[in-house]
């Protein structure tokens, strides 16, 4: 195998079996949140107990391993295409491991193809930077997760919600509500205001890359992060929809320039398998998984 190959298998396999630190951190917290006995901390308590175990075992930390999505960040000039064969093989045999269950499905035939590889399957989104290293980020999206995104068309006459961060607020509650639990809580909630209706979706799904710990650089949205992620916890929907203090581990917003006739919100949503990992290449012969 080559050496892309190689990187990427142990990407993936840190990803799929491996919980980020600061989503363990925020589970941690949210289950000392809860009070003894209630279901909402058993349920955090077993998600815990199973984090631990996939990590001593060496296996998928959910039986549902997602469909994957790699954001790479080049060097200008670098030709991406060896990157993407490489990560791309890698998916292959990280399926052939155990490490990845088999999830791309053709909805035309119905049929599976048994790898993780089709049409857009992997995902690939391709940015260029000044620095001499590859920076490879990798999702992995459970199907549940991803059946309870969401978008809105601001005005909203039903919400009340108009062109302006408040109306932004009342749609993203609205959508963790009418989740009820489903896609797997708590979970993380990715938000894009603006953009056109597809790159509205996909700049919310790039929120989720950001690390649960960091603060918005934008102060408005940095407010507007706070207040979403107190109020969806204040819904009380809890773990896996059972009630309690938790509904998110963390809430992450970034905006899209709009045509002045659209203004699209859109909420991307992972579960409390926030799978997602970072790999740094440097000199082109040593890789880091961070």
């Amino acid at each position: 195998m080559n050496r892309w190959v190689d990187w990427g298998l142990e990407l993936i396999r840190r990803t799929s079996t491996d919980l980020s630190p600061d989503v363990e951190a925020a589970l941690r917290r949210a289950a000392a949140g809860e009070e003894a006995g209630a279901t909402a901390r058993s349920v955090l308590d077993a998600i815990l107990k199973n984090v631990e175990l996939a990590r001593e075992a060496g296996t998928p930390i959910c039986q549902d391993t997602g469909l994957l999505s790699f954001y790479l960040h080049l060097p200008r000039g670098m030709d991406p295409e060896p990157v993407k064969a490489g990560l791309t093989e890698a998916v292959r045999e990280a399926t052939r491991r155990g490490l990845l269950r088999p999830n791309a499905v053709n909805p035309v035939t119905g049929k599976n193809s048994g790898d993780n590889v089709g049409l857009n399957l992997p995902y690939f989104a391709v940015e260029t930077h000044d620095s001499p290293d590859v920076v490879v980020d990798v999702m992995q999206k459970g199907g549940g997760s991803e059946n309870v995104g969401a978008q809105y068309r601001l005005p909203d006459a039903r919400l009340k919600a108009g062109r302006d961060l408040a109306g932004v607020e009342r749609c993203i509650l609205d959508a963790v509500f009418q989740a009820q639990g489903f896609g797997c809580a708590p979970g993380v909630v990715g938000v894009c205001i603006g953009g056109d209706r597809a790159g509205s979706y996909l700049g919310a799904k790039k929120q989720l890359l950001r690390p649960l710990d960091d603060t918005n650089e934008d102060p408005e949205l940095a407010a507007l992060e706070e207040r979403l992620f107190r109020g969806l916890n204040e819904l009380g929907i809890g773990p896996m929809g059972f009630g309690g203090r938790t509904t998110v581990l963390g809430v992450k917003v970034g905006y899209l320039h709009r045509h002045p006739a659209s203004f699209f919100v859109s909420m991307a949503y992972c579960c409390w398998a926030d799978r997602r990992r970072r790999m740094v290449v440097r000199g082109g012969t040593e890789a880091q998984v961070l």
